[in-house]
Protein backbone atom coordinates (compact mmCIF):
# COMPACT_ATOMS: atom_id res chain seq x y z
CA UNK A 1 0.00 0.00 0.00
CA UNK A 2 2.90 2.36 0.67
CA UNK A 3 5.26 3.71 -1.98
CA UNK A 4 7.30 6.89 -2.35
CA UNK A 5 4.26 8.80 -3.55
CA UNK A 6 1.56 7.05 -1.54
CA UNK A 7 0.06 7.19 1.91
CA UNK A 8 -1.86 4.76 4.05
CA UNK A 9 -5.36 5.80 3.07
CA UNK A 10 -9.06 4.99 2.77
CA UNK A 11 -10.66 5.15 -0.64
CA UNK A 12 -14.20 4.78 -1.90
CA UNK A 13 -14.50 4.73 -5.68
CA UNK A 14 -17.24 6.95 -7.04
CA UNK A 15 -19.50 6.92 -10.07
CA UNK A 16 -18.04 7.47 -13.55
CA UNK A 17 -17.84 11.10 -14.61
CA UNK A 18 -17.82 12.42 -11.05
CA UNK A 19 -15.22 14.39 -9.03
CA UNK A 20 -12.55 13.06 -6.70
CA UNK A 21 -12.47 14.55 -3.17
CA UNK A 22 -9.34 14.37 -1.02
CA UNK A 23 -9.93 14.90 2.72
CA UNK A 24 -6.95 15.73 4.94
CA UNK A 25 -7.03 15.41 8.73
CA UNK A 26 -5.63 17.68 11.40
CA UNK A 27 -2.72 16.92 13.75
CA UNK A 28 -3.47 13.73 15.67
CA UNK A 29 -6.31 12.73 13.34
CA UNK A 30 -6.19 9.93 10.80
CA UNK A 31 -7.81 8.77 7.58
CA UNK A 32 -11.12 8.24 9.41
CA UNK A 33 -11.53 11.80 10.73
CA UNK A 34 -13.46 13.25 7.77
CA UNK A 35 -14.10 10.18 5.61
CA UNK A 36 -17.77 9.66 6.50
CA UNK A 37 -18.41 13.41 6.36
CA UNK A 38 -16.97 13.44 2.82
CA UNK A 39 -19.14 10.48 1.77
CA UNK A 40 -22.25 12.28 2.96
CA UNK A 41 -21.09 15.51 1.35
CA UNK A 42 -20.61 14.07 -2.15
CA UNK A 43 -22.06 10.53 -2.23
CA UNK A 44 -21.19 9.85 -5.88
CA UNK A 45 -17.64 11.23 -5.79
CA UNK A 46 -14.48 9.19 -5.30
CA UNK A 47 -13.37 9.85 -1.71
CA UNK A 48 -9.71 9.59 -0.72
CA UNK A 49 -8.52 10.13 2.84
CA UNK A 50 -4.76 9.74 3.42
CA UNK A 51 -3.06 9.47 6.80
CA UNK A 52 -0.18 11.85 7.44
CA UNK A 53 3.23 10.18 7.13
CA UNK A 54 4.95 12.21 9.88
CA UNK A 55 4.63 11.33 13.58
CA UNK A 56 4.88 14.13 16.14
CA UNK A 57 5.06 12.33 19.50
CA UNK A 58 2.63 9.77 18.07
CA UNK A 59 0.31 12.31 16.41
CA UNK A 60 0.01 11.95 12.63
CA UNK A 61 0.85 15.02 10.54
CA UNK A 62 1.57 15.71 6.88
CA UNK A 63 4.84 17.61 7.48
CA UNK A 64 7.25 18.37 10.32
CA UNK A 65 7.38 21.49 12.44
CA UNK A 66 9.88 22.73 15.01
CA UNK A 67 7.29 24.47 17.21
CA UNK A 68 3.72 25.77 17.21
CA UNK A 69 3.36 27.71 13.96
CA UNK A 70 7.04 27.16 13.04
CA UNK A 71 7.33 24.93 9.99
CA UNK A 72 10.21 22.77 8.81
CA UNK A 73 10.24 24.33 5.34
CA UNK A 74 12.40 21.58 3.83
CA UNK A 75 9.96 18.93 4.99
CA UNK A 76 7.00 21.05 3.86
CA UNK A 77 8.53 21.11 0.36
CA UNK A 78 8.97 17.31 0.45
CA UNK A 79 5.42 16.78 1.67
CA UNK A 80 4.00 19.12 -0.97
CA UNK A 81 5.69 17.22 -3.81
CA UNK A 82 4.53 13.90 -2.38
CA UNK A 83 0.92 15.03 -1.89
CA UNK A 84 0.75 16.59 -5.36
CA UNK A 85 1.97 13.34 -6.94
CA UNK A 86 -0.48 11.28 -4.87
CA UNK A 87 -3.39 13.51 -5.88
CA UNK A 88 -2.48 13.63 -9.56
CA UNK A 89 -2.02 9.85 -9.76
CA UNK A 90 -5.36 8.99 -8.16
CA UNK A 91 -7.25 11.68 -10.07
CA UNK A 92 -5.96 10.18 -13.31
CA UNK A 93 -6.67 6.58 -12.23
CA UNK A 94 -10.28 7.47 -11.42
CA UNK A 95 -10.74 9.74 -14.48
CA UNK A 96 -12.10 12.45 -12.18
CA UNK A 97 -13.95 15.38 -13.70
CA UNK A 98 -12.80 17.73 -10.93
CA UNK A 99 -10.13 17.53 -8.23
CA UNK A 100 -11.53 18.69 -4.89
CA UNK A 101 -9.86 19.05 -1.51
CA UNK A 102 -10.91 19.55 2.10
CA UNK A 103 -8.46 19.90 4.94
CA UNK A 104 -8.58 20.90 8.60
CA UNK A 105 -5.69 22.53 10.48
CA UNK A 106 -2.52 20.63 9.45
CA UNK A 107 -4.50 19.07 6.59
CA UNK A 108 -5.58 22.54 5.47
CA UNK A 109 -1.96 23.67 5.57
CA UNK A 110 -0.65 20.95 3.26
CA UNK A 111 -3.64 21.50 0.97
CA UNK A 112 -2.96 25.25 0.91
CA UNK A 113 0.71 24.70 0.12
CA UNK A 114 -0.12 22.32 -2.75
CA UNK A 115 -2.37 25.08 -4.09
CA UNK A 116 0.36 27.70 -3.66
CA UNK A 117 2.97 25.57 -5.42
CA UNK A 118 0.96 23.60 -7.97
CA UNK A 119 -2.60 24.88 -8.31
CA UNK A 120 -3.89 21.34 -9.06
CA UNK A 121 -7.15 21.45 -7.05
CA UNK A 122 -10.18 22.87 -8.84
CA UNK A 123 -11.95 23.62 -5.55
CA UNK A 124 -10.60 23.52 -1.99
CA UNK A 125 -11.92 23.96 1.53
CA UNK A 126 -9.27 25.20 3.97
CA UNK A 127 -10.59 24.86 7.53
CA UNK A 128 -8.53 26.87 10.02
CA UNK A 129 -5.36 27.05 7.88
CA UNK A 130 -2.09 28.62 9.00
CA UNK A 131 0.40 29.75 6.35
CA UNK A 132 2.90 31.80 8.41
CA UNK A 133 5.00 32.94 5.44
CA UNK A 134 4.50 35.03 2.30
CA UNK A 135 3.54 32.64 -0.52
CA UNK A 136 4.93 33.10 -4.00
CA UNK A 137 2.73 34.29 -6.84
CA UNK A 138 1.18 31.54 -8.97
CA UNK A 139 -0.91 32.30 -12.07
CA UNK A 140 -2.23 28.70 -11.98
CA UNK A 141 -4.52 29.78 -9.10
CA UNK A 142 -6.67 31.97 -11.35
CA UNK A 143 -10.34 30.90 -11.19
CA UNK A 144 -9.64 28.15 -8.64
CA UNK A 145 -12.47 28.04 -6.07
CA UNK A 146 -11.38 28.31 -2.44
CA UNK A 147 -13.41 28.37 0.79
CA UNK A 148 -11.57 29.39 3.95
CA UNK A 149 -13.31 28.77 7.29
CA UNK A 150 -11.92 30.24 10.49
CA UNK A 151 -12.47 31.29 14.09
CA UNK A 152 -12.11 34.93 15.02
CA UNK A 153 -10.41 33.91 18.30
CA UNK A 154 -8.40 30.97 17.00
CA UNK A 155 -5.11 30.80 18.97
CA UNK A 156 -3.58 28.31 16.50
CA UNK A 157 -4.56 30.13 13.29
CA UNK A 158 -4.73 33.85 14.17
CA UNK A 159 -7.34 35.87 12.27
CA UNK A 160 -4.85 38.36 10.71
CA UNK A 161 -2.82 35.49 9.23
CA UNK A 162 -6.01 33.91 7.88
CA UNK A 163 -7.05 37.21 6.29
CA UNK A 164 -3.58 37.56 4.73
CA UNK A 165 -3.95 34.10 3.15
CA UNK A 166 -7.38 35.01 1.74
CA UNK A 167 -5.90 38.24 0.36
CA UNK A 168 -3.06 36.28 -1.24
CA UNK A 169 -5.45 33.90 -3.04
CA UNK A 170 -7.59 36.85 -4.17
CA UNK A 171 -4.48 38.55 -5.55
CA UNK A 172 -3.87 35.41 -7.66
CA UNK A 173 -7.40 35.84 -9.09
CA UNK A 174 -8.78 32.79 -7.30
CA UNK A 175 -12.47 32.78 -6.37
CA UNK A 176 -12.27 33.07 -2.58
CA UNK A 177 -15.04 32.79 0.02
CA UNK A 178 -14.43 33.13 3.77
CA UNK A 179 -16.68 31.87 6.56
CA UNK A 180 -15.98 33.03 10.13
CA UNK A 181 -17.33 32.06 13.51
CA UNK A 182 -16.79 33.76 16.86
CA UNK A 183 -14.81 30.90 18.42
CA UNK A 184 -11.39 29.31 18.23
CA UNK A 185 -9.80 26.27 16.58
CA UNK A 186 -13.06 24.32 16.52
CA UNK A 187 -15.47 23.40 13.74
CA UNK A 188 -18.93 24.94 14.03
CA UNK A 189 -22.22 24.43 12.23
CA UNK A 190 -21.97 27.53 10.04
CA UNK A 191 -18.70 26.13 8.63
CA UNK A 192 -20.40 22.84 7.81
CA UNK A 193 -23.27 24.71 6.12
CA UNK A 194 -20.79 26.79 4.09
CA UNK A 195 -18.98 23.63 2.96
CA UNK A 196 -22.25 22.09 1.77
CA UNK A 197 -23.05 25.24 -0.24
CA UNK A 198 -19.51 25.36 -1.65
CA UNK A 199 -19.57 21.76 -2.93
CA UNK A 200 -23.18 21.86 -4.13
CA UNK A 201 -22.16 22.32 -7.83
CA UNK A 202 -20.25 19.02 -7.78
CA UNK A 203 -23.16 16.70 -7.01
Amino acid sequence: MMSDNSYAHRLQAGAPGKPILFVLHGTGGDENQFFDFARRLLPEATIVSPRGDVSEFGAARFFKRTGEGVYDMTDLARATEKMAAFVATLAKEHAATDILGLGFSNGANILANVLIDKGLFDASVLMHPLIPFQPRANTALARRRILITAGERDPISPAPVTRALADYFEAQNACVTTEWHAGGHDIRQNEIDAIHRFFDPYH
